[in-house]
């Protein structure tokens, strides 16, 4: 009987506790999503000046409770609620994208240190109107590893560089966009004008009006001066530079600048011109002992072939030591590869009675 009692005395606190239940119940998920800007107001309603319920950062999980039509319904982690445009947000797939493209970043060689004018966004993919998860500041450095040439286009999430060939009209505008690694290491997408390559005035002073896109350092040689005291150590560089834009190539152009340690200036030791160059630009470690200063390049032939050139660099003069076949396909150079991902499973569209219940009030709250 006291087992009974106690049964019933259970059974009347949970009922109690769900008729006492003010609030309304958990909102099922239909999906989930990233955050993709740096920081992203959620409003509380879809009209434009509704207040902000929560401000999410990059990166953050989101559950998708509703959607109409390219705006989403969310819940934070927290459980708070708002409502944002859905372009703003990363699919799983794209997140795990993300990531994956960050990790095959690191082990693409540099192509040079780069500075940026004034705060600069970066983009998840090459296209003005993608999420951008991080701002450049003016005295932050970060590697430019790759870069390409895309059209000017509405963003589209989930197409490869964010838009859909096939709508591309014809003579659309194009933009240059630089791939550039991060010091956390993260890696993502700039607008090529808005970076300055980190390579010294006194070099970049000849680069004739052309865009520098990539330098290296082929070895120092100390400058001589009757006062020793102001003998330095100075730089031998290689570099490369487009004269185009919107270029399929990375550059047209390389240098080998050289410091002449008795003139105490800088001199061209060898320049080649109307080239169709790609990044990678690998340099051989000036420093190993018995081993000649050599820089390797892949660029078009007369054939329209890619081929594979190894330069050597003997005292202050240049020459070609090799040329070897390049079988790779050329869209991929200087860009990481990621591998295909399956389609996303799409979100399951809530059938008529489902879309009713969740329009219809909520009695006994």
């Amino acid at each position: 009987m006291a087992r009974r009692i106690r049964i019933s005395a259970a059974a009347l606190v949970l009922l109690c506790a769900a008729s006492c239940r003010t609030g309304p119940p958990r909102e099922k998920a239909i999906g989930e999503a990233f955050v993709g800007p740096v920081s992203l107001n959620l409003r509380a309603d879809l009209a434009a000046r509704a207040t902000v319920s929560a401000t999410v950062r990059h990166g953050e999980r989101l559950e998708i409770l509703e959607r109409r039509r390219r705006f989403a319904k969310v819940r934070t982690g927290e459980g708070k609620l708002g409502w944002t445009d859905g372009r703003m947000l990363l699919t799983p797939p794209q997140m795990t994208r993300l990531r994956q493209v960050a990790e095959r970043a690191a082990e693409l060689p540099s192509q040079g240190k780069a500075s940026v004018f004034d705060l600069l966004n970066v983009h998840t993919d090459p296209n003005r109107q993608a999420p951008s998860f991080y701002q450049i500041r003016e005295e932050e450095i970060v590697d430019v590893i790759g870069g390409k040439a895309t059209p000017r286009v509405p963003y589209v999430p989930g197409k490869p560089d964010g838009y859909d060939p096939a709508s591309v009209p014809a003579g659309a505008d194009q933009d240059d966009w630089s791939l550039v690694r991060l010091k956390d290491g993260r890696a993502g997408w700039v607008l090529a004008r808005m970076v300055l390559m980190s390579i010294p005035d006194e070099v970049a002073q000849y680069a004739e009006g052309q865009r520098i896109t990539s330098y290296y350092s082929l070895g120092q040689v100390k400058e001589v001066s009757r006062d020793k005291s102001q003998e330095q150590m100075r730089d031998h560089w290689l570099w490369t530079t487009i004269s185009t834009r919107y270029s399929a190539h990375h550059f047209d152009s390389l240098r080998v600048f050289v410091f002449n340690p008795w003139r105490r200036r800088y001199e061209t030791a060898y320049i080649e011109r109307n080239m169709k160059g790609y990044f990678p630009v690998i340099v051989g470690d000036p420093a190993a002992p018995g081993a000649l200063p050599s820089f390797t390049v892949i660029a078009e032939n007369k054939e329209g072939t890619l081929e594979s050139r190894t330069y050597e660099f003997h005292g202050f003069r240049v020459r070609i030591a090799s040329r070897e076949p390049y079988d790779g396909p050329r869209e991929d150079l200087g860009l990481p590869l990621i591998a295909e991902e399956a389609p996303a499973k799409p979100e399951p569209v809530p059938g008529i009675w489902e879309s009713m219940k969740r329009r219809m009030p909520r009695w006994g709250r």
